[in-house]
């Protein structure tokens, strides 16, 4: 994504956030990052398509860095899991957006309803998969029930705690009691077995996901956040830690990567003189290879 068109993302998210989504006209987007209406159209269909861009890069940045939680750390550590809801809260929370989704859903808007409804729902399925890897496989027919308690409860106690301790507080102290009672509650149900929803719904709601593709997402991203950190720690030439962020942007956040500019990415990190290792750069191509092939 080039900078110009982040701009008028941040310049759009700025008057959604002041006037409303509905009440922002593409004029009004027009004016305010001083760009042409032929300069928007390249970059959105529509205005429709803008707060989803908005809204897929603030979760792509999300993934990212909950990602970058775990690298190197134990998976089944509920503390890190803690960490990970604290940072999905905060980033709710710095870029407002639950104002922006309680308008949309309010809306008769069917597109933007269905794309607010699919993020709803891999937020569940996110969780459901981190449960699985907190509690084990062996619980795992009644994870999707706690999933989705998990979500309720963290939403109410979160609203009714800074209704009492106002607007600023800390989320900590309720993502920790809530964290603290859904491990309980796992342990009850997998005792009693009481289930509700079988988590094979999850292929049914959301089809187009699949565990493999997203685990080479997640393989990817963790990769080059390693290569950069490596580039960055033994103070590398600056084209080469722009390179690899390059690949980072083409591949996670764009719509259609563009492969001839990623193998040239690749071939200059190859013949580049860097502390990065052949074989890590062998294991991101073929990762990268995975990827354009899903």
């Amino acid at each position: 994504m080039t900078n110009r068109k982040k701009e008028v993302i941040k310049n759009a998210h700025r008057l959604f956030l002041d006037k409303g989504f509905h009440a922002t006209s593409i004029q009004d987007i027009l004016e305010y990052s001083g760009i042409s209406k032929g300069t928007f159209y390249n970059y959105f269909s529509s205005k429709n398509e803008l707060l989803i861009d908005l809204i897929k890069t603030i979760y792509l940045g999300l993934d990212k860095s909950r990602n970058e939680l775990l690298i190197g750390q134990d998976r089944s550590d509920i503390s890190i899991f803690r960490k990970q809801i604290e940072l999905q809260i905060a980033t709710n929370r710095k870029y407002n957006l639950l104002p922006l989704f309680e308008e949309v859903s309010a809306s008769g808007d069917e597109e933007l309803k269905q794309f607010i409804k699919r993020g709803q729902l891999r937020n569940i399925n996110w969780k459901y998969e981190r449960f699985v890897e907190l509690f084990g496989e062996d619980k795992k027919t009644y994870l999707l029930d706690c999933a989705i308690m998990f979500t309720g409860m963290l939403q109410q106690n979160l609203r009714y705690y800074r209704m009492a301790y106002g607007p600023n507080g800390d989320a900590e102290p309720v993502v920790r009691y809530c964290v603290e009672r859904i491990a309980h509650l796992v342990e009850h149900v997998a005792d009693t077995g009481d289930q509700l929803l079988d988590p094979s719904m999850l292929h049914v709601w959301i089809p187009k996901e699949n565990n493999g593709d997203r685990q080479i997402q997640q393989e990817l991203s963790e990769t080059i956040f390693v290569l950069k950190k490596k580039l960055v720690n033994n103070g590398e030439n600056a084209k080469y830690l722009e390179l690899v962020e390059f690949l980072h942007d083409e591949l996670l956040q764009t719509k259609h990567p563009r492969k001839f500019l990623i193998e040239s990415c690749l071939l200059s990190l190859k013949q580049g003189k860097t502390s990065i290792e052949k074989k890590d750069l062998q294991q991101l191509e073929v990762l990268i290879e995975n990827f354009l092939s899903m």
